[in-house]
């Protein structure tokens, strides 16, 4: 699996900003990525050191739409911490 397979895209919300101070950063990762391939492919794709990564199963939720129903898509969240040496991530810094 590539970089760009295993992170779909980053988790953009009010908490996950909240985390950017203390360079911790979330995104959505492919479902079978475990959290060594995680840690390389953020090396690689945005040229950083990480420390940690910690990893989160996120169940779909049950909506409905008039009579229709059903579960949004399961996914998988990784939370990305990186060294205090390292640069930040400039694709996060543009939010701030």
């Amino acid at each position: 699996m590539t970089a760009q397979d295993i992170i779909i895209r980053p988790v953009i919300t009010e908490k996950s900003m909240a985390g950017i101070a203390e360079k911790k950063y979330t995104f959505e990762v492919a479902k079978s990525a475990g959290k060594i391939e995680i840690a390389r492919a953020c090396e690689e794709l945005f040229k950083v050191k990480v420390k940690k990564v910690n990893t989160v199963n996120v169940r779909g939720q049950f909506r409905r739409q008039g009579r229709s129903e059903g579960y949004t898509p399961s996914w998988k969240k990784a939370y990305v911490t990186l060294t205090e040496d390292s640069k930040a991530i400039e694709f996060f810094e543009g939010m701030m």
